[in-house]
């Protein structure tokens, strides 16, 4: 499977179109024996998808929309999610491998203790979402995503990669930045400046952080 590369790292997608895998449709995510494996699960339209101690394993879900999401324990490796509304969903104890995110909605949700390897966020929604002690094991990008008032606590997002993102209020509390690549974005209303040590920018973005940082501070000029 033929990988992205974004700044520094590369991404390597599922593969899913290896010749020989057959994903069968399956109508409900959840399983008596835990593992849902080489599946498609499309359009489903629900007002809950409550997950606990579950592998999903070798997928594509596409169109899915539910009002209440809560995923305890529920580990993904190799699946795609296309154009799914997952609302303010509470996603918690969790790792994802080799996992795509490609216009998704996750807004005002919490993601909580997660662990992303080979995870790829491309153009989705994550405004207001609360990121809390999520930690990178591998390659991971969010391209053309907004972030807009999401904060960030007790992270490690070491040599992430963020480009074409929407910043905006965006807040980073304390963890462990060092290397994330902030290239290609505006920063002027980051939050948080100060936790940013050893990030990678553009030589054009310090005006930006320094704006950042000043508003931050608070200061006021005094005239002359």
């Amino acid at each position: 499977m033929e990988s992205r590369t974004f700044g520094r790292i590369k991404i390597t997608p599922p593969g899913l179109t290896e010749p020989g895998l057959y994903l069968s449709r399956v109508e409900s995510l959840e399983s008596g024996r835990g593992t849902v494996q080489e599946f498609q699960y499309a359009d489903a339209n629900l007002r809950e998808l409550d997950l606990a101690g579950t592998q999903l394993i070798t997928g594509r879900i596409t169109g899915l929309r539910a009002a209440r999401v809560r995923f305890e324990a529920v580990n993904l490796y190799g699946v795609e999610l296309d154009a799914c509304d997952l609302g303010s969903a509470q996603w918690t104890g969790s790792k994802l491998t080799r996992v795509v995110l490609r216009h998704c909605k996750i807004m005002g949700a919490a993601l909580d203790d997660l662990v992303l390897d080979d995870v790829l966020f491309d153009r989705c929604k994550l405004d207001y979402t609360d990121f809390t002690k999520v930690r990178v094991a591998g390659p991971v990008a969010f391209s053309g995503c907004g972030l807009t008032e999401a904060s960030l606590t007790d992270c490690d997002l070491s040599d992430a990669v963020m480009r074409g993102c929407t910043l905006r209020d965006t807040e980073f509390g304390r963890g462990r930045y060092q290397g994330l690549d902030l290239r290609d974005n505006d920063l002027a209303t980051l939050r948080g400046v100060a936790s940013l040590n050893r990030v990678l920018i553009d030589r054009a973005q310090q005006d930006q952080l320094a704006q950042a940082l000043m508003a931050e501070l608070d200061v006021t000029y005094g005239d002359d």
